[in-house]
């Protein structure tokens, strides 16, 4: 490991800085991360309660400012004028990686109007974390939460069941249960897997087939972050038609079986399988 102290003198520029905080375990941060939170003269953050407890762990002593989805908008004056006195600002959410889910596009936006610069500081985040432990497709779509309303819900939920990749989303314990019915509908015989407490003490991983998903019996305690496989691929080759039996049937008479099936299945996406078994049942009617 190395010590805080010996990257103390890495210089940093002006700007804004993006940095992914832990999901759970505090260790799960990365060196530049605690390098630049203790660097800034401010950091953004959601619940300045939840951030100190790891400021504190690392001993940072930055300036907080509370920024969260109810007062993003009007900070954001507030923040502009701070990085346009050539100031180091970072934000973090309450875990994992800043604006995915979670308050900050705001302040990037107006960044990106005032000509501020902005940078990521890569880290953490339950989506990749869900998806690495999860064995389906690597190619995913990432939702986030689902809206309120029900109506609103099962609209996405049926675009959703459409994409054919793994699809991650965020839900809280108390939706889950609202919502089991709807999965299965959706998403009948693709895998399921359900995170909780990803990375922390009681950390929690159930794998099933959507179709055999059930209620929990009691609420679970921590937000789920939920993996949904790609669909099955069904075998969708095509059959020997009644023109292509008539071929066969007139072709057995001069060409080998081994030759019918390599010119049939030239042209044709028929499996060779298929049309092998229909050659042989002609020789044996014969």
């Amino acid at each position: 490991m190395i010590p805080l102290s010996h990257i103390k003198n890495n210089k940093y520029n002006f700007g804004l800085y993006i940095v992914s905080t832990p999901i759970g375990n505090l260790k799960d941060i990365t060196i530049r991360a605690l390098d630049i939170l203790s660097k800034s003269d401010y950091i953004l953050c959601e619940d300045t309660r939840i951030s100190k407890k790891l400021l504190d762990k690392y001993n940072i002593k930055s300036n907080l400012i509370s920024n969260h989805k109810f007062n993003e908008k009007k900070n954001v004056n507030k923040i502009i004028d701070i990085l346009n006195s050539k100031k180091i600002v970072s934000l973090i959410s309450d875990a994992g990686t800043p604006c995915i889910s979670d308050p900050g596009k705001i302040i990037i936006n107006e960044c990106i109007n005032n000509k501020i610069n902005i940078y990521p500081v890569p880290g953490p985040s339950a989506v990749t974390a869900a998806v690495s432990v999860s064995g389906f497709d690597e190619k995913y779509f990432f939702y986030g939460f689902f809206p309120q309303r029900k109506k609103d819900i099962l609209r996405d939920l049926e675009i959703l069941s459409k994409i054919n990749s793994s699809i991650v989303f965020f839900i809280s314990p108390k939706k889950i249960n609202k919502i089991t019915e709807d999965i299965k509908k959706f998403f009948s015989d693709r895998k399921i897997l359900i995170c909780r407490e990803i990375s922390k003490f009681y950390e929690e991983y159930l794998r099933t087939n959507v179709n055999n998903l059930k209620p929990y019996l009691k609420i679970p305690k921590g937000e789920l972050t939920i993996v949904i496989s790609e669909k099955k691929i069904k075998n969708t080759s095509p059959k020997l038609n009644e023109s292509d039996k008539k071929n066969i049937k007139k072709m057995i008479k001069t060409f080998s079986i081994k030759d019918i099936v390599n010119l049939i299945s030239k042209d044709k996406e028929i499996s060779k399988k298929e049309i092998y078994n229909f050659c042989l049942s002609l020789k044996n009617e014969n």
